[in-house]
């Protein structure tokens, strides 16, 4: 009936491949990110909203490069036969902890810029996109 805490030790290949996921993620919604930036920096609208929505637009591409850039480090750390030999865990900790922390920045990010959108329309919009983003936001650390 108690569970017993087991540490489980993750290989070098399951890193590999997560690290390949969350690259593919990440790079999907960085490109998005800096889309709507670039689309809110050309806008006509220059109030409070829209600038937040460009604030956290911002936050969340930057966050996600980042992300990029780590995930990318891992993979080259830890493909087989690559330039780095008799690698463990600990060589790639650091981009590990910014890669896994910016990720999680990016999603909260992106999820406040798309709760924010429908404010711009009307109040009916803003709270029906309010909600559906703190929905996404609660399954997407479900399954996470």
């Amino acid at each position: 009936m108690f569970k017993k805490n087991i540490k489980m030790q993750m290989t070098l290949e399951y890193w590999n491949e997560l690290a390949k996921q969350l690259l593919l993620i990440a790079s999907l919604l960085s490109g998005f990110s800096i889309t709507i930036v670039a689309n809110l920096l050309v806008s006509d609208k220059n109030d409070r909203l829209m600038n937040r929505i460009l604030k956290f637009a911002t936050l969340s591409s930057g966050f996600f490069l980042v992300t990029v850039f780590a995930m990318v480090n891992i993979v080259m750390t830890t493909t087989p036969g690559g330039i780095h030999k008799n690698v463990s865990v600990n060589d790639f900790q650091t981009a590990r902890i910014i890669g896994s922390l910016t990720f999680i920045i990016g999603l909260f990010s992106i999820v406040t810029m798309i709760a924010l959108s429908g404010w711009t329309k009307s109040k009916k919009v803003g709270i029906f996109t309010t909600v559906i983003a703190i929905l996404a936001l609660v399954l997407i650390f479900m399954v996470l």
